[in-house]
C-alpha cells in the first residue's frame, strides 16, 4: 500500500509542471490570434470605438503592458483561485465555471451511464457467442456509433423524441427529463468503441490458460466470466472511459449548444466568439486539471484491479 501511495503522489506532484506548461502555451496562442478582445467588446455595442476608448478599454483590462508581465500577473492570481474577470459579462471566470459545473457533471454521468447500458452487454454477448445474431447486432450498433455524427443524432432525437412523441423538452435544463435526450448522443456516440473493444479484449481473455484452468476446475461459467474474464478484460477499456470523461467534464461543445445546456462548453464557444481571453485561459486550464487528475483516478484503479501492477 505504501508503494501504492507514493506512486500516486509522484503523478499528483507531475501535475503542477503539466499545468504550467500548459497555461504558458495557451496564454502564448490567444495573444498570437488576430484580433483585439478590447475593440471587440467596445464593438458588441455596436458603435464604431475610438482610438482613445480603444486604449483607455485595454489599460483597464490589463492588455497594455508587456505579454510576459500579462502572463505572470495571470498565473499569480490563479495561484489564489482567482482566474480573473470575463471581459464580456465582468463576472468572475472561476464563479461561472464553478456555478455551470453540476450541470455539465449531471450530463457527463448520464452520458457514461448510457454508454456503459449500451457497449457492457452489446460486447459481452458478442465476445460470448462470436458470429451470431448478438455478434452481428454490435458490428452494426458500433458502426453506427462511430459513424453517425453528433449533430445529426441530436437532430434526430430532437425531432421524434420532442418534436413527434412529445416526451422531452427540446432544449435547455428542465428537470430530469431534460438530460436523456443530450445523454443518449453522447453515449450512444461513445458506446461504438467500447463494444469493439470490450469484445476483443474478452475475446483475447477468454483464451488465456487460466481460463482453462478453471473451465478444468469445475467452476460455473458465470464466475469464470464475470469474476476472472471480465476484471482483466475490461482494463483497457477503463483507460479510455477515463480519457472519455475528462473530454466530458470539459463539456461537449456541439451538443451542448444544440440543446442549449448551460454547461462549461456552452460558455467556452460563447467565450471563443467573444474572444474572452480570461474566459478561453480559465476553460483550458479547467480541462487540463480534468484530464490530470482523471488520469490518476484511473491509474489508481488499475493498481487496485491488477496485481501485476502492483508487482511490478
Amino acid at each position: 500500500m505504501k508503494a501504492i501511495l507514493r506512486y500516486l503522489l509522484q503523478r499528483l506532484l507531475q501535475l503542477f509542471p503539466v499545468l504550467l506548461g500548459i497555461s504558458g502555451i495557451t496564454f502564448a496562442l490567444m495573444r498570437l490570434t488576430p484580433g483585439d478582445p478590447a475593440e471587440i467588446m467596445l464593438r458588441a455595442d455596436g458603435i464604431k470605438p475610438t482610438y482613445e476608448a480603444i486604449e483607455a478599454t485595454r489599460y483597464a483590462l490589463g492588455l497594455d503592458g508587456p505579454v510576459h508581465m500579462q502572463y505572470f500577473h495571470w498565473l499569480y492570481r490563479i495561484l489564489h483561485l482567482d482566474l480573473g474577470n470575463s471581459y464580456s459579462s465582468g463576472r468572475p471566470v472561476f464563479t461561472e465555471l464553478m456555478n455551470r459545473s453540476p450541470a455539465t457533471l449531471l450530463l457527463s454521468s448520464c452520458s457514461v451511464l448510457a454508454a456503459v447500458l449500451i457497449a457492457l452487454p452489446i460486447g459481452i454477448g458478442s465476445a460470448l457467442y462470436p458470429g451470431r445474431w448478438l455478434d452481428r447486432l454490435g458490428r452494426v450498433c458500433a458502426l453506427l456509433s462511430v459513424s453517425m455524427p453528433a449533430y445529426w443524432l441530436s437532430l434526430l432525437l430532437i425531432y421524434y423524441g420532442a418534436v413527434k412523441l412529445r416526451l422531452f423538452p427540446v432544449m435547455g435544463m428542465d428537470g430530469v427529463s431534460s438530460v436523456i435526450l443530450p445523454a443518449l448522443t453522447l453515449g450512444f456516440g461513445m458506446a461504438g468503441v467500447y463494444i469493439r473493444l470490450i469484445r476483443s479484449s474478452l475475446l483475447d481473455v477468454l483464451r488465456m490458460p487460466y481460463i482453462k484452468a478453471a473451465r478444468a476446475k469445475g467452476l460455473q461459467e458465470w464466475r469464470i466470466i464475470t469474476i476472472h474474464a471480465l476484471r482483466n478484460a475490461l482494463l483497457p477499456s477503463l483507460t479510455l472511459l477515463g480519457v472519455n470523461i475528462a473530454g466530458l467534464l470539459g463539456g461537449s461543445v456541439i451538443v451542448e449548444t444544440i440543446f442549449s445546456w448551460p454547461g462549461i462548453g456552452k460558455y467556452a464557444i460563447e467565450a471563443i466568439f467573444a474572444k474572452d481571453y480570461i474566459v478561453i485561459q480559465g476553460y483550458v486550464l479547467w480541462m487540463a486539471v480534468a484530464v490530470v487528475l482523471i488520469n490518476l483516478i484511473v491509474d489508481g484503479l488499475h493498481l487496485l484491479l491488477d496485481p501485476r501492477i502492483r508487482l511490478r
